[in-house]
């Protein structure tokens, strides 16, 4: 490692089956040059372990304490690219990638690290890879291309039947074009890496049906359980089991899957990672001064939970309204307009329209009256405690803002048309219908946590947002909710410290 590896009092320790036990163990900082992760360092995973970004620090917690990560299969390169899973998944982006880290990479090793394997992390195998241009779309925006086939499969891999015709209008980089068009069965959209940690709230099942569907939730074939349906993008796996295959034989390009034994190594870990900002802008604690952030509380508190019920969602930062005497007043103010933009995010209602997912199918009206927290509702997380497929218009014309580096397909529905776009419609990525077939599903996408989001920029699936300013600024374009400009600051700050 390039820079000291210092030792930070963190006042908490983990044991036993992930529970928060005591007040006694350092957390491991990391300055800027010692937070890359490569695969085989053999490092061993910390029980705390801090990172520091713009908007403050973010702690990754272990729960059961220390890991060694040597011949791990999350840590360990096994196929052909010289990837591990941690490759995308790093501590320091709350266990997913950020563009600048990215960028840091390419330089630190002009290109050559297995993060920018052609498959994957340029913008197409097609390309010549030791070309800056050619990664752009993960340099400059975070995104590694994503591989679906054509016609579509559900969860089981059988072919699904679509209800609409694609054509691609627009292709920057030749990878919806020739063997890795539509015509060969092939359809490349480009994403954010999801982060894998905090994992037991996106796997939680808050309700025995799908309310947006007005449908059962889907079951595992394995175990026969129901699945939450948010644990990916375009929903196309429902189980971390599914998830790894899927990894493994796209972004790991491995010849074989991981076996049983692997799996069950890899979810062990992935279950017991808990990541979230710890010290704000401010430089103060969050899980201090009557709020209870930070990954500890993550830790302790039951995953599912709808925020409506007992406490509201962010209701942990509520102590912070009130002046804490041992802190400076620019810190006072700070933690004030946090407490504030937890109620904005919470209180301040707009109507919703034309947005699939929340008007329609079933529907609940279009448009509907209500708050950030209609859908960001499970409490500690912000994620959906329903499926969160839902078309925000991030992806989508007329919604979605100009991404000429993205290609663009035109969807025509064959039957029924789109609730809100009608029978044609222009998208950058059409999400979830890739994985039903459905034109009903075009441009929906899974909600994601709204932990560690300062760690890991840029934000939306497709980096639309390039900061927290831009989450806020697209909702209001797109909803136009009516944000005072200190409304705005409030949410920053807010997203800031979680």
């Amino acid at each position: 490692m390039r820079g000291r590896l210092r030792r930070r009092a963190a006042g908490l320790a983990f044991a036993g089956a992930g529970l928060l036990l005591a007040a006694s163990v350092a957390a491991q900082s990391y300055e800027a040059g010692d937070s890359w992760w490569a695969p085989g360092s053999e490092r061993v995973f910390p029980a705390s372990a801090d990172y520091p970004n713009g908007q403050g620090t973010l702690r990754v917690l272990l729960t059961g304490g220390p890991m060694a990560t040597k011949g791990h299969p999350f840590f360990t390169a096994v196929g052909p690219n010289g990837r591990a899973c941690i490759t995308c998944h790093q501590p320091a982006d709350a266990m997913s990638l950020s563009a600048a880290t990215a960028q840091k990479r390419w330089d630190a090793t002009a290109g050559r690290d297995p993060l920018f394997a052609a498959y994957d992390g340029s913008n197409c195998p097609t390309l010549p890879q030791n070309q800056r241009v050619s990664h752009s779309l993960l340099l400059d925006h975070g995104l590694i291309r994503i591989q679906r086939p054509w016609p579509a499969r559900d969860l089981q891999g059988r072919v699904v039947k679509a209800d609409f015709d694609i054509a691609v209008v627009r292709d920057p980089w030749g990878c919806n074009s020739g063997a890795y068009g539509p015509a060969k069965g092939k359809i490349s959209v480009y994403r954010r890496p999801r982060p894998v940690a905090n994992l037991k709230y996106l796997l939680a099942v808050g309700f025995a049906y799908d309310p947006k569907q007005g449908m059962p939730l889907p079951l595992d074939p394995e175990s026969g359980k129901p699945m939450s349906g948010n644990l990916m993008a375009d929903g196309r796996a429902g189980t971390l089991n599914a998830q790894m295959r899927d990894a493994a034989a796209t972004h790991l390009e491995l010849l074989k899957h991981f076996d049983a034994a692997d799996m069950a190594r890899i979810v062990d870990f992935e279950s017991r990672v808990f990541a979230a900002q710890q010290v704000d802008a401010a430089g103060t604690m969050t899980d201090t001064g009557g709020a209870e952030g930070g990954p500890g509380k993550l830790a302790r508190s039951e995953p599912g939970q709808l925020g409506s019920i007992g406490k509201p969602v962010w209701s942990e930062f509520e102590g912070w309204e009130k002046p804490d005497p041992a802190l400076t007043p620019a810190q006072n103010a700070f933690r004030a307009s946090v407490a504030r933009g937890a109620k904005v995010f919470r209180d301040k209602t707009f109507l919703i329209s034309d947005s699939a997912g929340i008007n329609s199918p079933i529907g609940f009206g279009n448009p509907v009256r209500n708050s950030c927290v209609f859908c960001h509702n499970m409490s500690q997380m912000g994620n959906d405690v329903a499926p969160g497929q839902v078309d925000l218009g991030t992806t989508t014309q007329p919604f979605a803002d100009p991404m000429p580096w993205l290609p663009l397909f035109r969807i025509t529905c064959r039957g029924k048309p789109h609730p809100h776009y009608g029978r044609v419609i222009y998208t950058y990525d059409p999400g979830y219908a890739l994985t039903t077939g459905r034109c009903a599903d075009v441009g929906k996408i899974t909600l994601q946590s709204l932990r560690g989001l300062a760690a890991r920029a840029p934000y939306f699936s497709n980096g639309l947002a390039k900061d927290l300013r831009g989450i806020v600024d697209y909702y209001e374009r797109r909803y136009r909710i009516g944000y005072s400009e200190q409304d705005k600051q409030d949410l920053v700050n807010l997203m800031s410290v979680l």
